[in-house]
């Protein structure tokens, strides 16, 4: 996809993985690298990501005068920190930026406590592939977001994948879902792969059998309103040798343990959301 809203200026704190794949997923859309800012902890780090993406780099401290969507992807664990420094940060300037947040288990109420009360706070759970513009992100307001608001995060991530507007009470379940999602996905290729050599493939013989079918079946899920039932049932014939593979995994309760794992990672989310409880005196939503 071109990059349309050439106009919008991005500044993203955090360099990390999930913070350096939207970077990249929205260079590799064709938005302009001069629109586009990182922040960092690590000021190696911080510059190793703007060389690679030929990015720009500011300091918390000392906000770019011009940004229109600021996103947060840092550690659950290093957010109250950067909300503090932000906080303080937007308190003295007169930018008003939409905070969109990709912080796993953070609520948008949570965030709001450290920020101006004009500052409208999105939050959004995206996935890694980003980078190749195959995201699924689901995306819920805060307080302070309007339409506006919420249609220009779109554009944004819109650039790098899908899309899709969700309560926020549902975020933790897409967190579970669709953020972790692309570590199963690898995972199973990672099982397959073993097992192929196991049955005597080589190493790169296996990587392209596993691979190419993954990517061709996932292709083919992403086509019209196939059931995944369907598709399943289409492969397999009745004492079949498909039919025989699927029967062991049945038999594993490999369905059980991905409602549990799933079950897990949801609970995790939330208790990240616990573990973040600023006290509503820190800044007061009328010191704007």
């Amino acid at each position: 996809m071109s990059w349309e809203h050439w106009w919008v200026r991005v500044t993203v704190i955090g360099v990390g993985r999930l913070g350096e794949a939207l970077v990249a997923g929205l260079c590799r859309a064709g938005m302009p690298a001069d629109s586009i800012t990182v922040i960092g902890r690590s000021v190696e780090r911080t510059f190793e990501v703007a060389h690679r993406h030929g990015v720009r780099v500011a300091d918390l401290r000392d906000l770019p005068d011009e940004c229109d969507v600021l996103v947060v992807a840092v550690k659950p664990q290093q957010i109250e920190g950067v909300l503090t420094g932000l906080g303080s940060a937007l308190h003295g300037s007169t930018i008003r930026p939409i905070v969109l947040s990709v912080v796993a288990g953070v609520a948008t109420d949570r965030i709001e406590q450290f920020l101006p009360s004009v500052v409208p706070v999105i939050r959004a759970m995206p996935n890694t592939p980003m980078t190749v513009g195959a995201a699924i992100t689901a995306i819920a307001p805060g307080a302070a977001a309007t339409e506006h608001d919420l249609r220009l995060v779109e554009s944004v991530l819109g650039s790098v994948g899908e899309v899709l507007r969700v309560s926020e009470d549902q975020l933790d379940a897409v967190t579970a879902v669709s953020g972790s999602g692309p570590a199963y996905v690898f995972l199973v290729a990672e099982m397959m792969i073993d097992a192929a050599m196991s049955l005597g493939l080589d190493r790169v013989t296996a990587d392209r059998l596993v691979i190419g079918t993954l990517a061709g079946s996932s292709a083919m899920l992403g086509v019209g309103d196939v059931d995944p039932v369907e598709l399943r049932a289409a492969v397999t014939s009745p004492a079949g040798t498909t039919a025989a593979a699927l029967e062991v995994f049945e038999r594993s309760a490999i369905r059980r343990t991905f409602q549990q794992a799933l079950t897990v990672a949801r609970d995790r989310s939330l208790e990240l959301s616990g573990m973040m409880r600023p006290p509503l005196e820190r800044i007061s939503a009328d010191q704007n």
